[in-house]
């Protein structure tokens, strides 16, 4: 679970609205032919709660795992040159994390009087797992000395291709993509700018432009070539 979520084998980007349904159906009707199993006494409790323990491990492993490779590309980024603030982006979702991961503590019964369980152990460090991983992952696209980072993506400067204004408040970026390094996309994502930070985003994005020019070029020069 660990390896699984700290390599680039996962990301938000991939999670479209398919693959999600498929994958909760498939949930679904994973759990529910393990209670079919359990009603007719194949799926007994002496197999069953060793399995959520397992179940409980790479599920806390992923997250643990997803939350350090989070922590590494904003240390691998630099530092924030421009992000929207506001209450609801920069504390509101570190509450919720924060009550999870003490949530999670309370479910160990490490600190208070209940019998600690293998049950409660792995589900109270998945629970933590998933607490740091909302901590770590931004809702807002920060940008960045070496990158804009978007959830769990950093997009470098040097693939960045334009940029321009949707709306008053509403700035369009254009940036070069692909899984293969030799077959770049165009795509593009969007993000609310207040009124008054305008001038703010346009300079550091002019300015980030500019000192990456030469690198642009190469890679879009490359992938024509292609």
């Amino acid at each position: 679970g660990v390896w699984t979520g700290s390599r680039q084998l996962f990301s938000s980007e991939r999670l479209t609205p398919p693959l999600v349904l498929n994958s909760l159906l498939g949930l679904l009707a994973f759990f529910t032919l393990l209670i079919i199993a359990y009603s007719f006494g194949f799926f007994t409790q002496t197999i069953a709660a060793p399995f959520m323990m397992g179940v409980y491990t790479i599920i806390g492993g992923f997250f643990f795992g997803y939350a350090f490779r989070l922590y590494k590309e904003r240390t691998k980024a630099g530092n924030i040159l421009y992000q929207n603030r506001s209450f609801w982006i920069d504390h509101a979702p570190n509450l919720v994390a924060a009550a999870i991961i003490i949530f999670g503590i309370y479910r160990t019964s490490i600190l208070i009087d209940m019998p600690v369980t293998g049950i409660r152990i792995t589900s109270g460090l998945s629970l933590i797992g998933f607490g740091l991983f909302t901590w770590t992952l931004k809702p807002v696209p920060e940008f960045r000395t070496d990158g804009v980072l978007i959830l769990d993506r950093r997009i470098f400067w040097s693939d960045v291709v334009s940029w321009h204004w949707q709306s008053e408040e509403i700035l369009a970026i254009e940036f070069m993509a692909g899984a293969i390094e030799n077959e770049k996309r165009i795509k593009q994502f969007t993000t609310a700018v207040p009124a008054a930070d305008r001038k703010e985003a346009e300079m550091v994005l002019k300015s980030k432009m500019e000192e990456f020019a030469d690198e642009r070029r190469e890679k879009m020069f490359n992938s024509e070539e292609t």
